[in-house]
């Protein structure tokens, strides 16, 4: 199956405010992992009076990395994507900090209740303690000192997923929705494939110019790029079917198969992938299962 054009060269200069558009920089955590490649980002919006996107984890080093970039400033606001913990806690501190407002979404949510018995794979990395100042809705914009910032709802990932659009540049920064390293993680409870569908097909409809997401570096041709993760997204749910077709039942046997040249460490969340394209599939009646979808399900075409 053929990939998106990733992009994985990336340079995360650790603790340095690197410019990387007019008036914004991005200052990358040293949190790297299979899930967050070189680590999260933080993007510095503005000049004199600023905004943060994306503080991160609860990172003394970052913390205090941030801050020196931020001395002789003042920070007015704090926007959060999502509430993953790679994302979201250190906005809690550096609120305290500066006295400045939290902007998101909402509070963390799973995207559908738990199922009897089900248990959520990314409960220890939701951020539940997080409540911002300003829930933003879809389309409602905060306005700064030469800068004004737009939230997109673009649920997929979490149900509470937020990009935000820095109008009159044609920059969006993307988060974990579209990220030019690698797709991104949709993994029920908390997210979900329709969701995230949705969500590029809304991105898309924009024609931005630049992506700044929450791990990696740039999306340079973001309409481009979304055309090949959707098309991406499809060939991964019509090679479930084909599996499916061919006699698998379990997601496990599906992923052996499916995501036999993926990096194991990632197997788990592939399983999860999977999954997730199940429920969308179940839900337009084109495959079946006993019960609730669940990781041990057992699936056979409608």
């Amino acid at each position: 199956m053929a990939d998106p054009d990733f992009n994985r060269e990336f340079d995360p200069a650790y603790g340095i405010a690197v410019p990387v558009a007019e008036g914004v920089q991005r200052m990358t955590v040293n949190n790297p992992s299979a899930f967050t490649f070189h680590g999260t980002n933080s993007y510095i919006v503005g000049e004199k009076s600023v905004a943060v996107i994306d503080p991160g984890p609860e990172d003394e080093a970052h913390f205090k990395a941030l801050m020196a970039a931020l001395e002789g400033r003042e920070l007015t606001h704090i926007f959060v994507s999502h509430t993953h913990r790679d994302h979201s806690p250190l906005a809690a501190r550096l609120k305290q900090a500066t006295g400045a407002v939290i902007v998101a979404e909402g509070a963390h949510r799973a995207a559908r209740p738990l199922h009897e018995g089900e248990k959520n794979p990314f409960a220890e990395s939701s951020d539940t303690d997080f409540v911002p100042d300003i829930a933003l809705a879809d389309g409602e914009s905060i306005i700064g000192d030469g800068w004004t910032l737009t939230a997109l709802h673009t649920p997929g990932h979490t149900a509470n997923h937020a990009a935000f659009a820095l109008d009159g540049t044609g920059i969006v920064f993307s988060a974990d929705h579209v990220m030019a390293w690698a797709t991104t993680i949709v993994a029920p409870p908390d997210g979900a494939m329709s969701d995230y569908m949705r969500s590029l097909d809304k991105l898309l409809m924009r024609q931005d110019r630049l992506f700044l997401p929450g791990h990696g570096g740039p999306v340079t041709e973001p309409s481009a790029f979304m055309r090949g993760l959707r098309a991406h997204r499809r060939m991964r749910e019509t090679a479930i079917l084909a599996r499916i077709k061919a006699g698998d039942r379990s997601i496990a046997d599906m992923v052996k198969v499916i995501y036999r040249n993926t990096d194991p460490r990632l197997h788990g969340a592939a399983a999860l992938s999977v999954l997730a394209h199940l429920e969308d599939l179940i839900e337009k009646g084109e495959v079946q299962t006993d019960g609730p979808p669940a990781l041990t399900g057992i699936y056979s075409p409608a």
